[in-house]
């Protein structure tokens, strides 16, 4: 006796399965909400960006490989021809070496200042709010004018500084004449600015630490100067290396100190003080010639993603700990 089994219905592509409604009008327009809303809401900064941001940078390298005539807007090819004048002139390579210069008097003590006050507004201190407006204020101020301000005050005849020196038996220094000093110069207004900005960073990562770990470093014996290094530097390393690097990005493209240190603006009678950024705008408004300034352009731009991914790279292994040793694995016993 043979048995049959019993057929089943299988539903057509057509019918929607059993036992599950078909989706409504309003529940396909709610998945297709959830998927495409995020799109949505960050699609107004990549649009901006790619208007302001993407489009100068690619138009700016089509324009370094042409002969740019600005008045008719177009151009003559011409290769590597700019990118190789600009890397074989003189004044180049002192505008990069017045940049690092500069860079490196601004940038280290700039950072360790700011570490500092914000260990110090994160103290238990009267007018909080007062002392934290007071670092940021120099922030507010115009470039132009702080640029301004610091110029005359390190005058070489009539300067306050060179006054000061004088008042206690020393020589007047050339703050517009010799390298070194300018250097010095410049970059206090750049420290000036940006300190306070950079110490209400870090003051906020510090706020975000929580107290119990102080306390408990406390019990254990720990000082005041072992609790800042043993917890507090730990626990804001990301911030550490987020102000880094952005400290790093904006010494390389310093321009409004150095354009208003002097009348002339063209960064001393012997380029004492002249950055790359200041050699760009000689070159493309001095001169005339915008090939040659998007080239020198497009150099400064493969030098700061250079320096910002070594300034990562160190600032990783060093600061987020990365320099510890690992364990080493169990060797596997053969028998």
């Amino acid at each position: 006796m043979t048995t049959t089994k019993p057929q089943t219905e299988v539903p057509t592509p057509s019918e929607p399965p059993r036992g599950r409604a078909p989706l409504t009008w309003r529940q396909r327009l709610g998945r297709l909400d959830v998927k495409l809303s995020p799109y949505l809401y960050i699609s107004p900064f990549w649009i901006v960006f790619a208007l302001v941001g993407l489009f100068p940078i690619v138009y700016t390298a089509v324009i370094s490989f042409q002969d740019w005539d600005l008045v008719r807007n177009t151009g003559t090819f011409t290769g590597f021809d700019n990118f190789a004048f600009v890397l074989q002139d003189r004044e180049f390579w002192l505008s990069l070496r017045n940049t690092f210069s500069i860079f490196v008097l601004s940038s280290v003590p700039q950072i360790i200042v700011a570490t500092f006050i914000a260990a110090m507004l994160d103290k238990n201190i009267r007018a909080k709010t007062f002392w934290r407006m007071g670092v940021l204020l120099p922030y507010v101020v115009a470039p132009v004018a702080v640029a301004l301000i610091f110029s005359n005050m390190f005058g070489d005849k009539y300067g306050l500084i060179n006054s000061l020196l004088n008042d206690i038996g020393l020589d007047s220094i050339r703050w517009h004449v010799d390298v070194i000093p300018s250097h010095v110069a410049i970059a206090t207004m750049v420290n000036f600015r940006w300190t306070g900005y950079n110490a209400l960073i870090l003051l906020a990562a510090m706020q975000a630490i929580p107290r119990d770990l102080y306390e408990a470093a406390a019990i254990d014996g720990a000082n005041t100067l072992r609790r800042f290094f043993s917890v507090t530097l730990p626990q804001i390393r990301p911030t550490m290396i987020f102000v880094i690097i952005t400290s790093t990005i904006g010494g390389l493209q310093i321009f409004d100190e150095p354009r208003m240190y002097d009348t002339n603006g063209r960064g001393g009678s012997n380029h004492q003080w002249e950055t790359i950024t200041l050699y760009l705008y000689n070159m493309g408004w001095g001169e005339f010639n915008f090939g040659r300034a998007a080239a020198v352009a497009w150099i400064l731009f493969l030098i700061i993603v250079a320096f910002g991914l070594l300034n990562f790279a160190i600032t990783r292994r060093f600061i987020a700990g990365d320099t510890a040793v690992q364990p080493k694995k169990p060797k596997k016993v053969t028998k």
